[in-house]
Parts: structure tokens; sequence; C-alpha cells
């Protein structure tokens, strides 16, 4: 970065570049001229899309030769036409101090390397514009000209954000920054190894929801278990669907925390408040329907064509609020969950942080583990002090037995600390024990799915919402492993599939949909490893273990304690992964501050009002209370003569991601502002990629099934 002091500026030079350098000399062609050079042009008008303020926009002279043809909306310059057809070479100017085929010095980012941290998925680094579109000269020149500060002997070098830089015939291409790209196939063994990496850094993601929702439902460890072997399977399941037949890229599938809330609110019915028993397969049944309606909806929405309508109106100004609305919603129920048992909890908050932050520099055979596997590692080391302070008795009370009922308990000893009996002990779950060695997951094993309009409507709802986060994942991690962005068509055909998928979870019964991971985009760019086959490998061997019992059983043994406590820590991220968004547009634009500091508010300003309304001191709710704000339908303001109505509209104005999302999707688009200031998604042009080989293998259907649907214009290339 440049010096701030005024008088050690360097002046700027004579524009444009080279112009003070005699023109003598032989002609040759301005491409084969330009690659010699490294230029790159400037283009008329462009500006910084910086963070700090408002653009600045320097007076240009009168160039002394015409400015190439610039395609505003692709970022890239127009070829031109000749006289056979074909597109020529865009000509370049000289200038440049750099050849852009010479490795460029890695700077420093916020996480230390890797292209991780929270939202480097697709950030645009030195040298490359928001959204992943080509920087201009001036910007290059700024970072890589002889004004530039060079890097000091004992300056530390990192990995950098993918680039972005424009090649001789105009187009994007990115600099290679991964170890693995998308159609990457090593071998078996790398492939096999880095699959399994990818699964395990997003571990929590996979296996945690099920261990918040079942016991809400009444369920018990069993069904805990079952119920985590049917994620597994129904995760890998349709992981392959969707990197076959959906968007094509390495993303995992599987129950997102947008699905999260609603289905609390569901379980929260006041139809099901006063049931007594297990109820958890009758509330299940109730779910699934609202699923696989919800599901059939998204379907329908990705694959006529819809979303490539609704595009339009989806930028990161929108996407950014509404993803982070999905984490910063469950702060009522992480820390007090962790506070159950606090020694446990904190211990396992303070280690995820750790590795992940103090310790993720460093590397074991080229590894950085600790930024890698913070979760699972965190979690193994917690368990195991858990388990050594149970051994040594310290939650042992005399007379004092966790399986007995807090109501049947007599002794004041034992009422006192029941509490930490059942939230510190990591032997009071049976679920190892019982659970059987193998175990096929089926659809409709909980039963027949039960159907009501009100709950449907809320899912079908949620569903919209699922597919504005798939759109921020698409085009985020396009740019870190693809050659460009998909299509408008692919990405509605990848918003069908994950209808298609999130149907079977309905049939199979997870308890919620299954879609795209927002987690994806910061695996990838803290592993590196974009390879669609060792994402299709992994999701293999995530079938193979959902049929072995015992690992379900093993899973839902981990105490509720530290569930919450990793929870804690991947809700945090979900929030950073969402506001990362903003990276693509003008940050530091007065209106964007405004229109997502109004829709984070409000996201969770208006659901609070829902769901404190009628609520008293002494109001007694059949819920505990971290789960008293998903039951707004028994108690909201809306009360018309309509209950099915009461209920949908309650309900849905009490989740903080719709309302995050309706606000910023009304002041994004009815706030004037330049598409540069927005940060509008740049997403490829369907007859630019049928003509580009690397683009049509990145994102063409196998087995020639594309061909057979060639007409379907909107859902494909």
């Amino acid at each position: 970065m440049a010096s701030s002091d005024p008088s050690k500026r360097p002046r700027p030079g004579p524009w444009p570049p080279g112009a003070a350098a005699p023109e003598s000399g032989p002609a040759m062609p301005p491409s084969s001229w330009a690659k010699r050079t490294g230029f790159r042009p400037k283009f008329s008008g462009e500006t910084n899309a910086t963070d700090s303020g408002p653009i600045s926009v320097q007076p240009q002279p009168k160039p002394k030769e015409p400015e190439p043809n610039l395609d505003l909306e692709a970022g890239r310059v127009r070829p031109t036409p000749t006289s056979n057809g074909e597109l020529s070479p865009v000509p370049e100017k000289p200038g440049q101090q750099k050849d852009k085929d010479k490795v460029v010095r890695k700077r420093r980012d916020s996480d230390g390397g890797g292209g991780g941290g929270a939202g480097a998925g697709a950030g645009a680094g030195k040298g490359s514009r928001p959204n992943g579109q080509a920087a201009s000269g001036g910007e290059t020149a700024q970072g890589t000209g002889s004004g530039s500060r060079r890097a000091t002997r004992n300056e530390e070098v990192v990995d950098m954000l993918p680039q972005t830089v424009v090649e001789d015939d105009g187009f994007i291409s990115k600099q290679s920054h991964m170890k693995y790209e998308l159609r990457d196939s090593p071998g078996l063994v790398p492939i096999g190894l880095y699959g399994f990496q990818h699964y395990l850094s997003m571990l929590g993601s996979l296996i945690l929801i099920p261990l918040v929702i079942v016991p809400a439902m009444g369920g018990n460890y069993e069904d805990t278990a079952n119920v985590v072997s049917t994620v597994l399977f129904i995760s890998g399941l349709t992981t392959l669907l969707h990197t076959a037949f959906g968007s094509r890229l390495p993303l995992i599938q599987g129950p997102s925390f947008v699905y999260l809330a609603p289905a609390l609110a569901i379980i929260n019915s006041p139809e099901f408040l006063r049931l007594n028993g297990n109820n958890f397969k009758h509330i299940m049944k109730e779910l699934q329907g609202a699923i696989i309606i919800g599901s059939a909806f998204q379907t329908i929405l990705g694959y006529s064509g819809l979303m490539s309508l609704l595009l339009r109106f989806i930028n990161p100004v929108v996407v950014a609020p509404t993803i982070a609305a999905v984490g910063l919603s469950f702060y009522s129920y992480g820390f007090p969950r962790v506070g159950t048992c606090l020694e446990i909890g904190a211990v396992q908050i303070l280690l995820v942080v750790i590795f992940s932050l103090y310790l993720r520099k460093i590397s074991v055979l080229g590894h950085r583990i600790f930024l890698i596997y913070a979760v699972p590692l965190g979690l193994a080391i917690t368990w195991a002090l858990a388990f050594l302070l149970t051994e040594a008795g310290v939650y042992s009370y005399k007379g004092c037995d966790a399986n007995i009922p807090a109501s049947n308990i007599i002794s004041d000893h034992c009422r006192k600390h029941i509490s930490r009996v059942k939230h510190c002990r990591v032997d009071t779950s049976h679920a190892l024990n019982s659970s059987p060695w193998f175990r096929f997951p089926y659809p409709l094993q909980w039963g027949t799915p039960v159907f009501h309009w009100k709950m449907a409507f809320v899912m079908c709802v949620v569903s919209i919402i699922t597919s504005v986060d798939s759109v921020g994942s698409y085009h985020a991690s396009s740019l870190l492993v693809a050659s460009r962005p998909p299509t408008p068509g692919v990405l509605s055909r990848g918003i069908g599939l994950e209808g298609l998928t999130s149907l079977l979870a309905g049939l199979w019964g997870t308890g919620t949909g299954s879609t795209t991971l927002t987690e994806n985009v910061h695996t990838i760019a803290v592993t590196k490893m974009g390879s669609r086959r060792a994402v299709q490998l992994g999701a293999g061997v995530l079938i193979v273990l959902s049929l072995i019992g015992k690992v379900g059983g093993f899973i839902a043994s981990i105490p509720e304690v530290m569930v919450a406590a990793l929870l804690c820590f991947m809700w945090a991220m979900l929030t950073a992964l969402g506001l990362s968004n903003l990276r693509y547009s003008e940050a530091g634009s007065s209106r964007n501050i405004i229109i997502v500091g109004l829709s984070l508010f409000f996201s969770l300003s208006v659901p609070a009002y829902f769901q404190q309304y009628g609520i008293s001191p002494n109001t007694n709710l059949p819920v505990p209370s971290y789960l008293q704000p998903y039951a707004v339908a028994s108690h909201g303001p809306i009360r018309t003569r309509y209950g099915g109505l009461n209920y949908f509209v309650n309900t849905l104005l009490s989740l903080p991601m719709v309302i995050a999302f309706l606000v910023a999707v009304i002041l994004d688009n009815t706030v004037p502002g330049s598409r540069q200031e927005r940060g509008v998604y740049v997403w490829s042009e369907a007859e630019t990629a049928r003509r580009e080989p690397a683009v049509a293998k990145d994102y063409e259907l196998p087995f020639r099934v594309g061909r057979v649907f060639r007409w379907v214009k909107w859902v494909g290339l």
C-alpha cells in the first residue's frame, strides 16, 4: 500500500503510459507487442472500487489512440470481429512493468494465507475488481509499478486471494491458487485424502442440526442416532446428484441452518405443545409434509426458469444481510445452552477460537491442520477433558441419578446439582451402546407425511431464502475453482436440483431440507481443494458411513453443551460468511451501509416484537426458555378470524432471515445506485460459455444428457 504522506507520493507520470518514449521502431502486431511487455489496458472512465468511501474519478487527457471497446457489464474488452467472422485479439497498450506470466508477489491477507477465512472464497485482491471483474491498468500499476513498496526481508509472504487478469483475447482468467481445481483428478489416494479432509472440516455443519431438533421434538437418543445416520446418507446422495446434474461445482449438500429456525417454529406449534409422551414421529411427519411441498416449489422455481428472472433482484447487498441474519438469529439459543456447564462449554469455544485464529498459520506436512480441523480437534480435546472429569468423580453426587425426571427428585441436594449431572457428564447418553452395527435409512421410515398448508407455505418462503443463499455460494465458489462463473441457466439448473434433493430429504425424514452449505466457500478457500472428484468420492464414503449404525450412535452421544459451544462458533462463522459477500460491492458506500444496517437491525427487532408480544412475566409456556422465541405462533400479534393465516404470518415475520431479505431486496432494487456500487453479480453469457471448451467442460451435464435438453435454454449452458 502506498505511503499516506503526501510529500512522499510519487508524481503521476505521462499518460498514456509510454507516451514519453520515442515512437520509432518497427511496427508489430499489438497483441504480440503487448504480450512481450505485459501491458494491460486501462479502460476509459473506469475507477477503483474501494471499501473506504466514494469513488474518485481522475481526469484523463485525450488519449493519442482510440480506447478499446469496453463491455461494462462483463468487465472485459469486447473482441472485434475480423473479416472472416472470427474474434480478433484485443490490442493492449505499452507501459506495464510486470509480465502477466510472472509469479505475482503473494500479498498479506487477513487470515494469514490459504485464501481462507470467512469469506475468503473469491475475494478481490489487488489486481482484481469486485465480483471477479478484471482490474484496470491503474489498479495494477498501483500494486506493481516502480513506486510500490517492495517486501522487506522480514516481511512474511503469504498466500493471496484469487486474482483476475485480462488475457490477450480480452477474457478474464485467474491465476492458479488451488491445489486441485474443478476438473483435476490427480489419483485415487490424493483424491481420497483431500475428500476426507474436506468433509471432516465441515463436520459441524453436517451433524449439529439433528442434535438440536430431535430433542426439541421429544425424541430420545435412539431417534437422534437414526436421524443422524439418515442425514449422512442424504447428504452423500444429494452431493453426488448435485455435482453430476446440478451446478456441477464441488459443493457439499446437507441440512442448512436456514431450515433450522422454521423447523423449530413448526416443532413448537400450538397443536404440538400439549402432546404427551414421545411425539417425535408425529412432529417429524408434519415436518416432512412441509419440506416436501416447499421442495416442490423450489424445483419449479429452478427448472421453470423463474430463478433466472429473479437473479436480477439478488445482488451481494441482498445476499449479505440475509445470510448474516441466519447466524444472528440463534443468539438466544447458543450461549444460554453453553452456560448449563460453563467449564466445558467455554473450553470448547476457546479451543476452536485458538485453533482457527491463533494457530491458523502452523503447517504440518504442508497442511494447516489447526485451521482446517479446528472444529473436530476442539471437539475431541474437550470431549476427552469431560471424560476425565467424569471418571474422576467431579460430577458425581451421592444418590443423584441423571435418568430420574426432575419432577420426581425429592432431595434438595440432588435438585441443586441435577443440572450439572445431566449436562456435564459424558456417560448419560446410551446412544452408542444401543445403536445397531448396520442400519439402512429408507424413505418414509417415520410414517406417511402429513400435509398442512400453513406449514407448507412457510417452507415455500424458506426455499426462496435457501435459493438466495445458494446464489452467493455458487458465485463465490466458481471464482475459486472454475474457469468462469456459471451461466444463469446453470444456476437455475442447480436450484431446481436442490429442490429435488430437498424432496428426497423430506421423503427420508431428516427434519430439514438439503441444500448447498454456506460453509463450502470457506472450506474450499482454506483447504485449496476444488476437485469435483474428491467431493464425489467423499460423498460415497459418507453413504457407507451412514449404513454403520454405530457412527450415528457415536455422533448422537456428543454432550449437549459441546453441541451448543460448536454451534456458537458455526453461527458466528455463518454470519461472517454472509457479510463477506459485500466484498463484491462498494462496502464503503453510504447507500450500501444504510441498506445493510437497516436489514440487520430490523431482522432482529421485528422478530423480537413478534416473539415477545403477548408474553408477560407470569406467562407459562410449556417450552424451555431457549425455545420460546420459536413458539410465536401461539401468541403473535396477528389475530384474524383465520387461524391458518395467523399461523403463517406470525411464524414468517418471526424469522430474522425473512425480514432481512425483504428489507434488503426492496431497498437495493429501489434506491438508485450504479452497477459498480451495488456490486451486481456478473454471470457468464450462455453463448460465450458454449464457445469456450473450458467453460463447457466445467458445467455441461455428463453422459450427453445436456444434448437431450438443449432446447431448454433456461436450465443449461
